[in-house]
């Protein structure tokens, strides 16, 4: 009976509402629909598309600002909660099915002969007082010299996180973290309900891509968020003490809030390289468009719409 009952707080521990001072979680006044209606929020992310967002990207590597091209596609999805993976048969898997957000983030950029590609994938619940944090975080970097591979999956406890690298001393290697705000889950959040943003100081654990850029572990530290307005957009800014850097997103204020700009000011570079820099990324083009289905020769003329030919 003993043994029973502390199956069962697990798993309520895990399944319902979390308390977290911090996050100062509200309802998504979006997400309700109201009588037979769909919702503003269910209108857009739910109409059988994602929003594919293109921005000229300045990256800072090395010391010094490359050129190159970022992409961020939203889109909703049936996920398990269990498995943490795109659920197959949605309609049969019952209370196993959450609605979450996906984004995959990413980056492409020269350092000079050689390639850079990043990608980041984060799975945030719609639902945010139920499931205050994202359930799933990867992150892969892919370059001449090598390929690294970063995922983070919640527990009731934390977040489990392995760490493939060529490098010897970053992989391969499987650590814990604790259950905080994921500045990789922020771009979501802003998509869903910018109130539920973290402000004043807390924990966090920063973003996978700039901790690969800086090869920095993965840890939780202190952090400020900040949320102001700039007339018709908002900005939100999580600033890192101990690693000098600021990351500030610009989006709209009124929903879908899209993703207009942002900036990651802080260091940049190794040794004598080593200087403040700035990585900025500006609005190129948008679309809603099922890609999924957009796979044939036919299709290829959209990259052009989209901008990234």
């Amino acid at each position: 009976m003993k043994y029973t009952i502390l199956l069962l707080a697990t798993i309520i521990g895990f399944c319902s509402c979390e308390t977290n001072e911090n996050l100062n979680i509200k309802s998504n006044p979006y997400a309700t629909n109201v009588g037979n209606e769909k919702s503003p929020f269910s209108d857009y992310w739910d109409q059988g598309k994602a929003e594919i967002t293109t921005y000229t990207l300045s990256q800072a590597r090395y010391g010094e600002v490359h050129e190159g091209t970022a992409n961020t596609i939203f889109v909703t999805e049936p996920f398990s909660k269990s498995k943490q993976v795109k659920l197959d048969n949605a309609s049969g898997s019952g209370g196993d099915n959450i609605h979450v957000l996906k984004l995959n983030f990413t980056r492409k950029f020269y350092t000079g002969v050689y390639p850079y590609s990043t990608m980041l994938s984060i799975f945030t619940p719609t639902d945010a007082r139920q499931y205050p944090h994202s359930l799933k975080a990867v992150f892969g970097a892919q370059e001449w010299c090598g390929q690294t591979y970063s995922q983070l999956n919640l527990t009731p406890t934390g977040y489990n996180m392995e760490q493939y690298s060529y490098f010897e001393s970053e992989g391969d290697k499987t650590t814990k973290l604790d259950k905080v705000v994921l500045e990789d889950e922020l771009w979501s959040k802003i998509r869903i309900n910018p109130a539920d943003l973290p402000t004043g100081k807390f924990k966090a654990v920063p973003g996978l891509t700039f901790t690969r850029l800086v090869h920095e572990s993965s840890e939780a530290v202190m952090a400020e968020g900040k949320l102001t307005k700039e007339g018709k957009q908002q900005v939100y800014s999580i600033t890192y003490p101990d690693y000098g850097r600021t990351l500030s997103i610009v989006f709209e204020a009124a929903f879908p809030h899209r993703i207009s700009s942002w900036s990651e000011d802080g260091f940049s570079g190794f040794g004598a390289n080593r200087k403040k820099l700035s990585t900025t990324a500006t609005l190129k083009s948008r679309k809603m468009l099922d890609y999924w289905n957009k796979h044939d020769l036919k299709d290829a003329p959209l990259r052009q719409e989209l901008g990234i030919e």
